[in-house]
């Protein structure tokens, strides 16, 4: 009824129309610059909570732990361990070696060690590691009956319900008996299955002799068994040049087929974050995304209002539903995660003489930088296809189509301030009649044989443009606004060839579109 309204009263003022347009594309223009510079503090959040030193810690860590060898038995090392026997090797070798550094390389002692080892002279070891076991009961799995005879005992994989919970061996000390979780660790997910908290668990020593001789103790009285599925080693360095917190767990997984899997994680953290001035900039740009993050999701509750269900048609609103959603999840985890290390790191630091669960506090800081870096990657993506496919674009396309050179309108605007800047400074003279100057149709009929358009769709243009014009002219006068102009039987013609036309430029474009999104789609 709008648009029978409009035809019969000619339509709405042709000043009104170029004055909505400029409008929209200003507002446009402004809410690009804003998501432009949404990205790039999202991109300063994401890249300026890493540097090279992270790398450098974890590759001179794990080159420490994992590569080192067994004096004397090049090939026998943490990630080559395949038997119980190459397990204690590691643990009375390498690990012990790489573990306990109490004095100089010319055995001196340079600094006050304070009763803490300092791996590669400049790594403060956090409390003391723990070494940790689950096992599995007996009977967990059934034998056949015709190897009985043979094998009387089964111990089947690793699950909770399957976990061995009673005493054994020595049955005096903690690596003895079973013990509970006090920790809000996440559970361990490995090769074989996901293990939990607790088991059997054992700390070092500060002294390196006395450390060694557990290793021996427990070795000799057959701490490792049959029922063992899995060995957790755990400890946590912090390095104060770069302030670096690692915290390192190495896995030995014990598989019912026999053997043994080795695995590992390093994870270098910056869990003291506000430090540096840099510090205090990334913090700023905390801020600034909170205050984004509430100015988009203000602007998405008002057009959940507007358009109501017909919002969640649209597959950009459910895009922009999901980095809203991912936005909100980031400041969560962000939030909690510095809340938790004001709770609980000077608690770890003030116990030098047991071990520290930094391993809680990496996890968060991990989910943290996972989840903001899903953030911009969903974030870039609807940058690039809203660049690639938008409504400018089929208006550009119908432009082309019947032989009609693209009015670009941003270009325009953005052209016209700069020319604007230059007269204001005088480097360029105002020319009052720019704007009032157009070209002729033989001239733009000249410029599309240059730009190699064929005759016949030059003739067409030429055809069309004379209809619309002719049109125009008659029913979008804005002299005249309340007449009702009836349409003669020559009228209706035109304007039915000029519809058929319009039809087949329509069908034009909607096939080159398919091959543009099918071209899209593809990369």
């Amino acid at each position: 009824m709008a648009e029978a309204s409009r035809w019969h009263r000619g339509g709405a003022s042709k000043h009104k129309l170029h004055y909505r347009k400029e409008v929209e594309i200003t507002t446009t223009l402004q809410e690009l610059l804003l998501y432009f510079i949404f990205l790039i503090n999202l991109c300063i959040l994401t890249f300026g909570m890493v540097n090279p030193h992270m790398y450098y810690l974890n590759k001179v860590m794990s080159s420490l732990f994992l590569d080192t060898s067994v004096p004397g038995e090049e090939r026998t090392n943490f990630k080559s361990i395949r038997s119980i026997t190459d397990f204690w090797k590691f643990m009375e070798g390498p690990l012990l070696e790489g573990l306990y550094w109490d004095s100089w390389y010319n055995n001196q002692q340079l600094y006050n060690l304070k009763n803490s080892s300092r791996i590669y002279y400049e790594n403060i070891l956090l409390g003391v590691p723990r070494v940790r076991q689950l096992k599995v009961r007996n009977n967990t799995c059934k034998v056949y009956s015709s190897f009985q005879s043979l094998m009387s005992e089964c111990y089947g994989k690793y699950t909770s319900a399957n976990e061995d919970l009673s005493n054994f061996g020595l049955q005096i000390n903690t690596e003895w008996r079973y013990s509970t979780s006090n920790t809000n660790s996440p559970w361990h997910w490995g090769f074989l299955g996901v293990y939990r908290n607790g088991g059997y668990i054992f700390t070092l020593s500060k002294s390196k002799s006395e450390t060694k001789n557990k290793f021996i103790d427990l070795r000799l009285n057959s701490w490792i068994t049959r029922g063992t599925r899995v060995i957790f080693i755990d400890f946590s360095l912090y390095n104060a040049n770069v302030n670096l917190f690692c915290i390192i767990r190495l896995v030995a997984e014990f598989p019912a087929t026999g053997g043994i899997l080795t695995s590992w994680q390093f994870y270098s953290v910056k869990l003291l974050r506000y430090v540096s001035y840099y510090d205090y900039f990334i913090a700023s740009c905390e801020i600034t995304f909170c205050i984004f993050l509430f100015v988009f999701t203000t602007q998405e509750v008002k057009k959940i209002k507007e358009f109501k269900s017909a919002y969640f048609k649209s597959i950009w609103n459910w895009l922009e539903l999901l980095l809203l959603l991912l936005c909100f999840v980031a400041v969560s985890f962000n939030t909690y995660c510095n809340v938790q290390i004001f709770l609980l790191l000077g608690e770890l630091l003030e116990s030098t003489e047991q071990y520290s669960d930094f391993y809680f506090l990496a996890c968060w800081h991990i989910y943290y930088n996972n989840i903001i870096a899903i953030t911009i990657f969903f974030a870039w993506i609807k940058n690039m296809f809203l660049a690639i496919i938008n409504d400018t674009y089929s208006e550009v396309k119908a432009d082309y189509s019947i032989g009609r050179r693209p009015d670009f309108e941003l270009g325009k605007m953005i052209k016209q301030s700069y020319k604007n800047v230059l007269e204001k400074f005088r480097l360029k003279k105002a020319r009052k009649d720019e704007d009032k100057k157009t070209k002729g149709s033989g001239d733009l009929a000249e410029q599309a044989r240059r730009e190699g358009f064929d005759e016949n769709e030059i003739q067409k243009a030429e055809q069309m443009k004379k209809w619309k014009e002719r049109l125009e002219k008659k029913y979008y006068s804005t002299e005249i606004q309340d007449d009702y102009q009836p349409v003669t039987q020559e009228e209706f013609r035109e304007l039915f060839l000029y519809a058929v036309e319009l039809e087949k430029e329509l069908h034009y474009i909607n096939l080159k579109l398919n091959q543009v999104m099918r071209k899209v789609s593809a990369l």
